[in-house]
This record gives structure tokens, sequence and C-alpha cells, in this order.
């Protein structure tokens, strides 16, 4: 079993998902985020509700079990979120997603500080865990300032911070995050993602692919394992960071 904590489903093609399956994952988590300016909140809305209820039939016709997490993506700033912070909290409630996510910073505007600080709020009210994007610019001084504000809003035990790498994970490894490992072409490298486990070992670690509108590869994740089952890691160990973990931390 493999579960890919991370993509962006409605980005992907049908032959992805089978793909998917066939190489072993049968669970993956799909992402909220909008890859073009949006005109306005209705967009928005238009696109999360296309991932909860179109790509999560769409991914079943071929064997995956789609989970959702929704929210605002800090590129994805609309002039009246509360539109959006009303229907999440309607799907919180009527437990149609996991998880609020992906949200964070990117630019580090107060416009985005705002959104993200409600989202965090949200999420520590209701008790659901928070998927957290870290940008591929800036990303340690973005990271510094999303653990302050993670630190001083929610349990940090509900917060996922996504797209770690060896350049900042000394930032955060302290804390009582779950950290994600995103193994994405112009990201990360399978090397690099084994040289982190090998060093901090498999217990606060997911794998996933982020498997977007970019680059991408809708394998990274059980070619990761494979390679980690070549190079002798422990059984237990693998199925930590490409199931277990991800299992616990999302309820699923």
């Amino acid at each position: 079993m493999m579960i890919d904590t991370h993509i962006h489903a409605d980005s992907r093609s049908s032959e992805d998902f089978e793909k998917m399956f066939i190489s072993g994952i049968d669970t993956a988590i799909s992402c909220g985020y909008y890859p073009c300016k949006l005109s306005n909140e209705s967009v928005l809305l238009h696109h999360l509700k296309r991932i909860l209820y179109y790509d999560t039939k769409r991914a079943a016709k071929y064997g995956i079990n789609l989970k959702v997490a929704l929210g605002i993506h800090p590129t994805n700033i609309c002039k009246n979120p509360t539109v959006i912070f009303d229907k999440l909290y309607e799907y919180i409630e009527t437990k149609k997603i996991i998880a609020i996510g992906e949200i964070g910073l990117e630019n580090l505007t107060e416009e985005e500080k705002v959104i993200f600080k409600k989202q965090l709020v949200m999420a520590d009210e209701e008790k659901v865990p928070v998927i957290i994007h870290t940008p591929r610019k800036n990303k340690l001084n973005v990271l510094k300032e999303i653990k302050n504000i993670v630190l001083e809003t929610i349990d940090s035990k509900l917060v996922v911070i996504d797209h770690v790498n060896s350049q900042v994970i000394e930032e955060i490894i302290d804390e009582n995050f779950t950290l994600g490992l995103t193994v994405q072409p112009e990201k990360m490298e399978i090397d690099e993602a084994i040289t982190i486990l090998e060093k901090y070992g498999f217990d606060k670690f997911l794998l996933n692919s982020d498997i977007s509108y970019m680059p991408s590869d809708p394998l990274s994740v059980p070619k990761t394992v494979r390679k980690l089952i070549k190079l002798g890691f422990k059984k237990e160990s693998i199925d930590k960071v490409s199931f277990k973990n991800a299992e616990t931390f999302f309820k699923l």
C-alpha cells in the first residue's frame, strides 16, 4: 500500500491515475490550488468544487481513493475570502474534506498573512489538519515566518509543512510538525529525500509527488519506495513514510 499525500488532481490526466494505481498507490490526497490569477472568488469556489465532486469520481474510475484537502493557497488570494471560509466550514462539518490546504505564504504580503492566519484559526477550532505550502523562492525566510505564525496560532501536531528540503529542514526539525518530502523534478530528487530520511529518521515525514501543471512525475513516490527497498531500509521504516504516517496524521 502507498499514499501520495499531495497531488493536484485537476491537473492530471486519467492515464496518470491509472499509472499510479498500477504502481501500488491506493490513496492520494488532492489539495486546492489554482495555477492562474483569479478574477474573483467564484472562480476559486468553482475550482474547489470541481476537485471535491468531479475529480474524486474521475480518480475512482482508475482505482484511486482520492481524499480532498481544500483551502486558499497564497497565490489564490481573492477579494472576498469569506465566501470560501464559509464553504470550508461547511465541508469540515460534513466531513467532505480531511484537511485545510494547501495554505501558506508565498511573497510575505500582509494580505497573505491575514488569510493564512484565518485558516489556521479555523483548523485549530475544528481540530482538522492543515497542509502548509512553502515556496520555491526565498524558502528559508518564508518558512521562518510560517513557523512563527503557526506556533502562535495552532496546535503544531495538526500541521504538515510541505516541500521541505535539506537547506531548510534544520529550521523546523525540532518542532512537532509533520514534514512533507516532495519528490518532484526541479524540487527534490529521490536521493535527496533518502538522505534526509537516513539522517533524521522516518517518524516525522510523508512522501509526496505534488504532481501538478509543472513538470511532475506521478510515480515519484513508488520510485522512492523501490529505491529504499533496494538500499536495504527496513520495511517498517518504509511503511511509515509511504502510508502509515499519513494514515495516522490524516486519520484515514
